[in-house]
């Protein structure tokens, strides 16, 4: 490879979560130096932003910024307000762990790290198969957004356009799983729970941890995350 075939660093919307971890990790593997993005955006518990810095560490990012912006002023979630988090199943329609446009704000967020890092390169581990149905994932709003940016940037006026790259995008939670463990990533490393016990265990009920569980197993892997005791394999 020469020296102008080299990848250039790329910007990661780090949340914390296994999709993050996994698309990071891929980032790195594509030859890319990392920075990352974490938004403190006032979910309901600090143990995704603890996960995403063990992350950040882990993959060896050169800069990561934790940027805070509470979108508990808005509500409207289960995440940001007094709301209950639903434990009942993935149900058929967006459930109330929506939080309100949170990707269009995050990635117009990361659009503009990316910019200010002379980066060209996005990623973001969204996921449109195994998921709870938020809008903000799905192929076509990837797709509309790359080309907003594109049209709202000097980058992109200038002809040096960005690339979103949504790796996880069509796999399965089992096939994303596997891709943790063909990297040699501890799944406990990252954390997915919506809403986690007083002792700091995964409730293993809400819709994250269900589809998280259901990916593992479905791979025939260990998740390695710690899990209510009182929770049913």
């Amino acid at each position: 490879m020469t020296q102008s075939d080299t990848p250039g660093p790329a910007v990661i919307l780090l949340s914390g979560g296994l999709d993050s971890m996994v698309t990071a990790a891929i980032a790195r593997e594509r030859g890319h130096s990392l920075h990352a993005l974490t938004i403190d955006y006032g979910q309901r518990h600090i143990r995704e932003l603890q996960s995403a810095r063990a992350i950040a560490e882990k993959l060896e990012v050169e800069r990561h910024v934790e940027l805070p912006l509470d979108l508990r002023q808005f509500g409207g979630s289960a995440l940001t307000d007094e709301i209950d988090v639903p434990k009942d199943g993935v149900g058929d329609t967006i459930p109330v762990t929506y939080v309100p446009a949170r990707n269009l704000v995050f990635l117009a967020l990361t659009t503009a790290f990316a910019e200010a890092a002379a980066s060209r390169d996005i990623f973001i581990g969204v996921n449109a198969l195994d998921y709870s149905g938020y809008p903000d994932c799905r192929p076509e709003f990837i797709a509309s957004f790359a080309e907003t940016a594109r049209l709202g940037t000097k980058q992109g006026v200038e002809g040096r356009p960005f690339a979103i790259h949504a790796p996880l995008q069509h796999m399965s939670k089992a096939d994303i799983a596997r891709e943790c463990d063909r990297l040699g990533l501890d799944p406990a490393w990252s954390w997915s729970c919506y809403d986690p016990t007083a002792e700091g265990q995964a409730c293993g009920t809400c819709d994250s941890c269900r589809l998280r569980r259901k990916g593992f197993a479905d791979a025939g892997l260990v998740d390695t995350t710690p899990y209510s005791e009182d929770i049913t394999q």
